[in-house]
């Protein structure tokens, strides 16, 4: 299910990436279709709030990038956080009941039928459905359906509005390729991968270390191909997704962890499973084994056997 679950989380980022260029049209010159729904309710009020900020508050199309892209960031963080804290509850459950996926994936994995392997899924439908749990780790479409425009809008209104091309903030030229902004964009990411694994089991950073890499990865290579002003929207939108992970996993891991293992405590988890001797061995078997070659499964030595079918 961790696999499962990066993957799902993987291809989010990839939705939302995709999303920055399909949920705004394009003609054939790679400019915005400005009768869409998307720009005219959200791209072109944020450009228009760009031109005010830069233009009658003095303050410059960079600054306008970031203060647009803070109050976004932070009139969303509480939905992030609040679907990190139910991947939260959800993780926490899963290693109450790991020995009983564990059973099931061994009966998945010694499966010799089609029937067999339908036998194993129902058993890990009915398990998740006697312990509350969701199959899909607490992720939801919502939350992501929900950002996908806005975060669109933000990178339409960085990429297209009217100056922003002509602008420098700090000596960068808005308009051309920043390799410093992409580089600081990349380990913004990079540092949010980081502080995401934090408190987690070493087996689920082992399933997400491939992971980690890919996100920053994919933002360094968007950046190196995009204008400086929208390099700019990621290098704060990954500061905020750093804030966001320091929130979920170093402040409120440790308290849902004491929450989740107070609650087992009243409440174990159901045991739906039973495991297959045939499939899943006992501890002591794969040593007595090891340690007594001349020793079959029932403990008796090679010898006894012959004498006895003697």
């Amino acid at each position: 299910m961790n696999r499962i679950k990066n993957v799902l989380l993987g291809s989010g980022m990839v939705t939302l990436l995709l999303a920055l260029s399909g949920c705004v049209g394009t003609d054939s010159n790679g400019n915005p279709d400005t009768s869409g729904i998307i720009y005219r309710f959200l791209v072109r009020p944020m450009g228009s709030l760009m031109q005010y900020l830069a233009n009658d508050f003095g303050w410059g199309f960079g600054w306008a990038v970031i203060f647009i892209t803070i109050i976004v960031r932070i009139i969303i963080m509480p939905l992030g956080i609040n679907q990190s804290r139910k991947s939260l509850i959800q993780s926490e459950k899963m290693q109450a009941i790991k020995p009983q996926m564990d059973a099931i994936n061994a009966k998945v994995k010694a499966a010799t039928s089609q029937e067999e392997q339908l036998e194993a899924n129902r058993e890990m439908q009915e398990l998740y459905k006697a312990n509350n749990m969701s199959m899909f780790g607490g992720i939801g479409c919502l939350p992501l359906l929900i950002q996908m425009p806005i975060f669109s809008a933000l990178y339409f209104a960085a990429r297209y509005t009217e100056g922003i091309s002509g602008s420098v903030f700090f000596g960068i030229n808005l308009g051309d390729v920043s390799y410093v902004l992409a580089a600081i964009a990349g380990l913004s990411y990079l540092a949010q991968s980081f502080i995401s694994m934090i408190g987690l089991p070493e087996e689920q950073k082992k399933t997400m270390r491939s992971m980690m890499i890919v996100s920053p990865l994919m933002i360094g290579f968007m950046s190196i191909s995009a204008p400086a002003g929208v390099t700019l929207y990621w290098v704060v939108g990954g500061v905020f997704s750093c804030i966001q992970s320091f929130i979920t996993n170093v402040m409120m891991r440790p308290k849902i962890k004491a929450q989740i293992q107070e609650e087992l405590k009243k409440n174990p988890p159901k045991q739906v499973v039973t495991p297959r001797k045939d499939v899943t061995p006992t501890p002591a078997e794969p040593i007595q084994n090891r340690n007594a070659g001349t020793s079959d499964k029932n403990g008796r030595g090679r010898n006894a056997g012959k004498q006895q079918r003697k």
